[in-house]
């Protein structure tokens, strides 16, 4: 899949660099911005399962 993005951005390799750079930001925001906001409420980061009446020494036997 890079490769086949990397053979069609146009450009010399500095070109293709700040492009490849540029698209990786892009995703990055895209992500951040709309993709993770909407699958938050998806996700169980509320659902903890550690019993808060009992405090242990976080070390096993």
């Amino acid at each position: 899949m890079y490769g086949w993005i990397w053979r069609h951005l146009p450009g010399n390799t500095l070109v293709r660099g700040l492009l490849s750079f540029a698209l990786a930001l892009a995703a990055v925001y895209v992500l951040f911005q709309h993709v993770f906001p909407w699958a938050e409420p998806l996700l169980p980061f509320s659902d903890v399962t550690v019993d808060e009446g009992r405090a242990g020494t976080g070390r096993e036997r």
